[in-house]
């Protein structure tokens, strides 16, 4: 008797536990829940994979819903692909599945990737997408995808071996670096590099730039506010542009290269040459780097109205040969502590025949940011400062001729450090390096 009862009740416990969970509903008023009601991608290039976007679906009513199919409107049209819980609307089969449920308070997860076919345009187009959920009771609910696809040119592990131009109104993609070969000179204008990691550019010849940026190719964003573009080291983790020693007579004009790896430009030790520049520098930013942003070994360069920021090496570093620095920004207010370098760095490891800083703003976060060092006694240590500001500790007792009209910054001035400049958001790492009205600094630098 005992058995019979349990036995019943253990019957209605489970005609009760299946009534819970397995009932579901027609009706048109039970609805689905979306944690966004649209997918908004990136600009991505065309014929290369987007990151992965996702969303979540939530059924909050008192019963299961069953959908009778998840379809994408174009199906395999557009170049979007789309993971269902776990099943893959594959493009073959119509690009939909059928059958699907969510039981009363649960839900499921969807992923979203866009490959796009190229649209022969120049600029970025935009390419939309539906993915349709289709109910048992024939209401249809939507979840919108929207992307903006740029046809882009690629170039893979691009070997230079005789007089050449790149220039583009397309973004031009790079993989594995781009290599000059020695006594050639490769043209860049007009154009926007998009380097994919590893190598930048190895000169062995003569590189000439007109009006170029070269940044990392993730157009994306690490969270909501912040873009890739403002995340130091996106390429050139082996390096930016380096200058080997056979390279001389490069010369860079209006160009940009941020956020790069282990440094943005080097210039290896060569002979040095005083009637000849290895490097002229004109209008130029390099910003961001997660090394240093320019090393220069044993040259002879010349930088103009140049910027050079917020890298976590020095911004600049001239070990020996001749530096001529007129009207620039050295500002080194790189985010992240622990290791940042200084704006401005010089020794005679290698005889430093002159360095010569005229008309600059050399600053940044920390109360030095100017270091001369004296590492060998017998080698040559010129240098002349005039007309600049600097960070640093006044030198009372150095020769005259070397410090000529500067403005000694402290971190007790008024205005010091980043209130100089229009915008320093260190939160969002954006940054606007022109002379605020309040400085002191104004004619100099690269922004006077």
């Amino acid at each position: 008797m005992i058995r019979r009862i349990f036995l019943i009740i253990a019957f209605v416990a489970a005609l009760v536990a299946c009534s819970d969970n397995d009932s579901f509903t027609t009706s048109p008023n039970a609805l689905l829940s979306f944690s966004t009601d649209s997918v908004k991608m990136d600009t991505v290039f065309s014929n290369i994979g987007s990151k992965t976007y996702d969303f979540w679906v939530y059924n909050y009513s008192s019963d299961g819903l069953r959908l009778r199919s998840v379809r994408l409107k174009q199906g395999n049209q557009t170049g979007y692909r789309v993971n269902v819980d776990g099943i893959y609307l594959d493009n073959t089969y119509g690009s939909v599945i059928t059958d699907l449920e969510i039981r009363k308070n649960d839900s499921i997860r969807v992923f979203v990737e866009l490959t796009a076919p190229e649209n022969g345009q120049l600029e970025p187009q935009t390419i939309d997408d539906q993915i349709i959920f289709k109910l048992e009771s024939g209401v249809e609910q939507v979840v919108y995808l929207h992307a903006l696809t740029w046809d882009a040119i690629e170039l893979h592990d691009l070997v230079v071996s005789s007089d050449s131009v790149i220039e583009s109104r397309r973004p031009v993609i790079v993989y594995g670096g781009i290599t000059i070969d020695s006594a050639i000179t490769l043209t860049i204008k007009n154009t926007t590099l998009y380097f994919h990691d590893g190598k930048g550019v190895d000169v062995y010849g003569r590189l000439l730039t007109d009006s170029v940026v070269m940044r990392g190719d993730r157009l994306d964003h690490m969270f909501d506010y912040l873009p890739y573009d403002r995340v130091s080291g996106q390429w050139g983790t082996q390096g930016g542009i380096l200058f080997h020693s056979s390279s001389t007579g490069n010369v860079l004009r209006q160009t940009e290269i941020r956020n790069a790896g282990k440094y943005g430009i080097r210039c290896d030790s060569a002979a040095f040459d005083e009637t000849r520049l290895r490097l002229d520098m004109e209008r130029c930013v390099i910003h961001n780097c997660k090394g240093i942003g320019l090393v220069s070994f044993n040259s002879n360069i010349r930088l103009r109205d140049c910027q050079i920021s917020n890298t976590q090496g020095d911004c600049v570093s001239i070990v020996g040969g001749f530096a001529d620095l007129s009207h620039c920004t050295l500002a080194q207010f790189y985010p992240f502590v622990g290791g940042r370098g200084v704006a401005l760095r010089f020794n005679n490891l290698m005889p430093l025949y002159g360095l010569v800083c005229d008309s600059s703003i050399v600053t940044g976060y920390d109360e030095d940011v100017v270091m001369g060092t004296v590492a060998d006694t017998v080698k040559a240590f010129d240098y002349r400062f005039s007309h600049s500001l600097l960070r640093t500790p006044k030198t009372e007792n150095e020769d005259s001729l070397r410090l000529v009209d500067l403005i000694w910054e402290t971190p007790k001035d008024s205005v010091q450090g980043k209130q100089h400049f229009k915008l320093v958001d260190e939160k969002n790492l954006k940054y606007d390096f022109h002379l605020d009205s309040i400085s002191p600094a104004q004619g100099l630098g690269c922004y006077y």
